[in-house]
Protein backbone atom coordinates (compact mmCIF):
# COMPACT_ATOMS: atom_id res chain seq x y z
CA UNK A 1 0.00 0.00 0.00
CA UNK A 2 2.69 2.42 1.06
CA UNK A 3 4.38 1.73 -2.21
CA UNK A 4 1.02 2.43 -4.19
CA UNK A 5 0.60 5.53 -2.99
CA UNK A 6 4.59 6.87 -3.76
CA UNK A 7 3.68 5.18 -7.31
CA UNK A 8 0.36 7.36 -7.92
CA UNK A 9 2.38 10.51 -6.86
CA UNK A 10 4.69 9.62 -9.60
CA UNK A 11 1.68 9.65 -12.19
CA UNK A 12 1.39 13.45 -11.42
CA UNK A 13 4.40 14.33 -11.79
CA UNK A 14 5.87 15.86 -14.69
CA UNK A 15 6.50 13.83 -17.73
CA UNK A 16 10.00 14.84 -17.94
CA UNK A 17 10.10 14.17 -14.24
CA UNK A 18 8.68 10.51 -14.96
CA UNK A 19 11.53 10.12 -17.89
CA UNK A 20 14.15 10.79 -15.62
CA UNK A 21 12.67 7.93 -13.24
CA UNK A 22 12.17 5.76 -15.70
CA UNK A 23 14.20 6.10 -18.25
CA UNK A 24 17.24 8.04 -16.66
CA UNK A 25 16.94 11.02 -19.04
CA UNK A 26 14.91 13.13 -21.40
CA UNK A 27 14.86 15.24 -24.96
CA UNK A 28 12.50 18.10 -25.01
CA UNK A 29 12.22 21.22 -26.28
CA UNK A 30 9.95 23.71 -24.40
CA UNK A 31 9.21 27.03 -23.66
CA UNK A 32 10.39 28.88 -20.54
CA UNK A 33 7.44 28.46 -18.63
CA UNK A 34 7.01 25.06 -19.15
CA UNK A 35 10.83 24.38 -17.90
CA UNK A 36 9.79 26.00 -14.31
CA UNK A 37 7.23 23.77 -14.07
CA UNK A 38 9.34 20.38 -14.35
CA UNK A 39 11.78 22.35 -11.72
CA UNK A 40 8.96 22.70 -9.69
CA UNK A 41 8.32 18.81 -10.21
CA UNK A 42 11.27 18.13 -9.11
CA UNK A 43 11.65 19.81 -6.24
CA UNK A 44 8.60 18.28 -4.65
CA UNK A 45 9.91 14.57 -5.58
CA UNK A 46 11.71 14.07 -1.83
CA UNK A 47 8.24 14.83 0.04
CA UNK A 48 6.06 12.46 -2.01
CA UNK A 49 8.55 9.81 -3.27
CA UNK A 50 10.90 8.00 -0.63
CA UNK A 51 11.73 4.81 -2.36
CA UNK A 52 15.67 5.49 -3.47
CA UNK A 53 14.77 3.06 -6.82
CA UNK A 54 12.53 5.98 -7.96
CA UNK A 55 14.87 8.59 -7.37
CA UNK A 56 15.98 10.69 -10.49
CA UNK A 57 19.20 10.65 -11.43
CA UNK A 58 21.50 13.12 -8.91
CA UNK A 59 23.28 14.83 -11.93
CA UNK A 60 19.53 16.35 -12.84
CA UNK A 61 19.31 18.07 -9.56
CA UNK A 62 23.01 18.98 -8.95
CA UNK A 63 23.20 20.21 -12.73
CA UNK A 64 20.64 20.06 -14.78
CA UNK A 65 18.26 21.80 -12.91
CA UNK A 66 20.68 24.94 -12.05
CA UNK A 67 21.56 25.16 -15.79
CA UNK A 68 17.83 25.09 -16.88
CA UNK A 69 16.77 27.46 -14.35
CA UNK A 70 19.83 30.29 -15.69
CA UNK A 71 18.87 29.73 -19.40
CA UNK A 72 15.30 29.78 -18.86
CA UNK A 73 15.26 32.93 -17.45
CA UNK A 74 17.77 34.35 -20.00
CA UNK A 75 15.50 32.41 -22.65
CA UNK A 76 13.06 35.07 -25.23
CA UNK A 77 9.55 34.58 -23.88
CA UNK A 78 8.73 33.03 -27.41
CA UNK A 79 11.99 31.66 -27.79
CA UNK A 80 12.78 27.56 -26.71
CA UNK A 81 14.92 26.40 -24.69
CA UNK A 82 16.21 22.88 -26.14
CA UNK A 83 17.59 20.13 -23.26
CA UNK A 84 19.05 16.36 -24.03
CA UNK A 85 20.14 14.43 -20.86
CA UNK A 86 21.22 11.45 -21.00
CA UNK A 87 21.64 10.10 -17.39
CA UNK A 88 22.53 6.53 -17.58
CA UNK A 89 25.80 6.66 -16.90
CA UNK A 90 29.02 5.50 -18.40
CA UNK A 91 28.61 2.05 -18.57
CA UNK A 92 25.22 2.09 -20.78
CA UNK A 93 25.11 0.19 -24.20
CA UNK A 94 26.63 2.21 -26.81
CA UNK A 95 29.64 4.35 -24.59
CA UNK A 96 31.97 1.43 -23.92
CA UNK A 97 35.04 1.02 -26.31
CA UNK A 98 36.13 -2.76 -26.96
CA UNK A 99 38.44 -3.82 -24.68
CA UNK A 100 42.53 -4.56 -24.71
CA UNK A 101 44.62 -6.60 -22.76
CA UNK A 102 48.28 -5.42 -22.36
CA UNK A 103 51.07 -7.82 -21.06
CA UNK A 104 52.18 -6.55 -17.37
CA UNK A 105 55.56 -4.42 -17.29
CA UNK A 106 55.93 -4.39 -13.88
CA UNK A 107 56.82 -7.08 -11.61
CA UNK A 108 54.16 -9.18 -10.34
CA UNK A 109 51.34 -7.40 -12.91
CA UNK A 110 50.28 -10.73 -15.18
CA UNK A 111 48.32 -8.28 -17.52
CA UNK A 112 46.21 -4.93 -17.48
CA UNK A 113 42.94 -4.91 -19.75
CA UNK A 114 41.56 -1.72 -20.79
CA UNK A 115 38.62 0.29 -22.02
CA UNK A 116 37.58 3.33 -22.71
CA UNK A 117 34.22 5.05 -22.38
CA UNK A 118 32.80 8.37 -23.72
CA UNK A 119 29.56 9.61 -22.73
CA UNK A 120 27.77 12.72 -24.16
CA UNK A 121 25.37 13.08 -21.56
CA UNK A 122 24.63 16.34 -21.59
CA UNK A 123 23.55 18.70 -24.48
CA UNK A 124 21.19 22.51 -24.21
CA UNK A 125 20.41 25.35 -26.43
CA UNK A 126 18.83 28.21 -25.72
CA UNK A 127 17.25 31.08 -27.82
CA UNK A 128 18.11 34.51 -25.59
CA UNK A 129 16.60 37.48 -25.46
CA UNK A 130 19.35 39.49 -27.14
CA UNK A 131 19.24 37.63 -30.42
CA UNK A 132 21.77 34.73 -29.99
CA UNK A 133 22.20 31.25 -29.61
CA UNK A 134 24.17 29.54 -26.62
CA UNK A 135 24.48 26.04 -26.89
CA UNK A 136 26.55 23.67 -24.25
CA UNK A 137 27.43 19.91 -24.59
CA UNK A 138 29.19 18.06 -21.09
CA UNK A 139 30.79 14.65 -22.10
CA UNK A 140 32.53 12.66 -19.92
CA UNK A 141 35.48 10.71 -20.87
CA UNK A 142 36.25 7.56 -19.19
CA UNK A 143 39.40 4.75 -18.99
CA UNK A 144 38.71 1.98 -17.15
CA UNK A 145 41.85 -0.26 -16.26
CA UNK A 146 41.74 -4.30 -14.50
CA UNK A 147 44.78 -5.06 -13.38
CA UNK A 148 45.72 -8.64 -12.79
CA UNK A 149 48.36 -9.22 -10.37
CA UNK A 150 49.90 -11.87 -8.53
CA UNK A 151 51.31 -11.60 -5.00
CA UNK A 152 54.42 -12.66 -3.61
CA UNK A 153 52.47 -15.15 -2.01
CA UNK A 154 51.16 -16.80 -5.06
CA UNK A 155 47.66 -15.52 -4.77
CA UNK A 156 46.10 -14.13 -7.77
CA UNK A 157 44.11 -10.45 -7.28
CA UNK A 158 43.20 -8.03 -9.46
CA UNK A 159 42.82 -3.84 -9.06
CA UNK A 160 39.98 -1.72 -11.16
CA UNK A 161 41.45 1.69 -11.88
CA UNK A 162 39.03 4.84 -13.29
CA UNK A 163 40.04 7.97 -14.56
CA UNK A 164 37.56 10.67 -15.65
CA UNK A 165 37.53 13.86 -16.87
CA UNK A 166 34.33 16.70 -18.40
CA UNK A 167 34.87 17.77 -21.50
CA UNK A 168 32.65 21.27 -22.03
CA UNK A 169 31.87 23.20 -24.79
CA UNK A 170 30.11 26.91 -24.75
CA UNK A 171 29.09 28.10 -28.41
CA UNK A 172 27.61 31.58 -28.68
CA UNK A 173 26.20 32.18 -32.10
CA UNK A 174 25.29 35.87 -32.32
CA UNK A 175 22.81 38.31 -34.17
CA UNK A 176 23.90 38.87 -38.02
CA UNK A 177 26.08 41.58 -38.63
CA UNK A 178 27.32 42.18 -34.81
CA UNK A 179 31.04 43.41 -33.60
CA UNK A 180 32.81 41.89 -31.85
CA UNK A 181 35.33 43.59 -29.28
CA UNK A 182 38.58 41.51 -28.20
CA UNK A 183 38.25 41.79 -24.48
CA UNK A 184 40.87 43.62 -22.59
CA UNK A 185 42.07 40.24 -20.64
CA UNK A 186 42.61 36.63 -21.64
CA UNK A 187 40.70 33.87 -20.26
CA UNK A 188 41.50 31.76 -17.49
CA UNK A 189 44.18 29.41 -18.23
CA UNK A 190 41.93 26.58 -17.80
CA UNK A 191 39.28 27.54 -20.72
CA UNK A 192 40.23 27.81 -24.47
CA UNK A 193 38.12 30.45 -26.79
CA UNK A 194 38.14 30.40 -30.30
CA UNK A 195 36.50 32.88 -32.48
CA UNK A 196 34.97 32.75 -36.02
CA UNK A 197 34.02 36.01 -37.40
CA UNK A 198 31.71 36.64 -40.35
CA UNK A 199 28.06 37.81 -41.33
CA UNK A 200 27.57 35.67 -38.12
CA UNK A 201 29.96 35.53 -35.59
CA UNK A 202 30.51 32.30 -33.79
CA UNK A 203 32.08 32.50 -30.75
CA UNK A 204 33.22 28.95 -28.81
CA UNK A 205 34.60 28.15 -25.45
CA UNK A 206 36.05 24.45 -24.10
CA UNK A 207 37.75 22.73 -21.34
CA UNK A 208 38.53 20.14 -19.78
CA UNK A 209 37.89 19.98 -15.86
CA UNK A 210 38.73 16.81 -13.36
CA UNK A 211 35.60 14.82 -12.70
CA UNK A 212 34.38 13.29 -9.23
CA UNK A 213 31.49 13.72 -6.93
CA UNK A 214 33.28 17.02 -5.50
CA UNK A 215 34.04 18.40 -8.17
CA UNK A 216 30.56 17.58 -9.92
CA UNK A 217 28.87 20.07 -7.69
CA UNK A 218 30.80 23.10 -8.88
CA UNK A 219 30.28 22.03 -12.97
CA UNK A 220 27.34 24.33 -13.23
CA UNK A 221 29.18 27.54 -12.06
CA UNK A 222 31.98 26.65 -14.33
CA UNK A 223 29.54 26.23 -17.37
CA UNK A 224 28.23 29.41 -16.79
CA UNK A 225 31.54 30.86 -16.17
CA UNK A 226 32.67 29.69 -19.72
CA UNK A 227 29.48 31.33 -21.42
CA UNK A 228 30.59 34.44 -19.44
CA UNK A 229 33.75 34.55 -21.73
CA UNK A 230 31.56 34.42 -24.59
CA UNK A 231 29.78 37.40 -23.67
CA UNK A 232 32.95 39.65 -22.84
CA UNK A 233 33.22 39.90 -26.74
CA UNK A 234 30.03 42.02 -27.05
CA UNK A 235 30.33 44.03 -23.84
CA UNK A 236 27.27 45.85 -24.75
CA UNK A 237 24.75 42.99 -24.09
CA UNK A 238 27.28 40.98 -21.73
CA UNK A 239 25.18 41.81 -18.20
CA UNK A 240 22.65 38.84 -19.04
CA UNK A 241 25.73 36.75 -18.96
CA UNK A 242 27.08 37.83 -16.15
CA UNK A 243 24.31 38.03 -14.10
CA UNK A 244 23.51 34.45 -14.77
CA UNK A 245 26.57 33.57 -13.35
CA UNK A 246 26.49 35.24 -10.50
CA UNK A 247 22.62 33.99 -9.86
CA UNK A 248 24.41 30.51 -9.27
CA UNK A 249 27.53 31.33 -7.39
Amino acid sequence: MFWRKQRAAIDGFHSLHQALIWQQGFSASMLPDEWGRLVHSLAGHGAAVRRRKWAPPQRATTVVVPLVQVLAADTRGDGTLSVAADLRGPNAQGKLSAQQTFPGQRRGVRKIVEWWSYDPWLSMRAELRDGSELELAVADRTRFRKIHKRSQSGKYKTKMKTKTVHRITVTRRLPAGTALQRPASPPPGWISVRVRDGKRPVIRASAKVEAGRQHERMLPEQILHMATELFRWSPADSAGAAGAARRTS
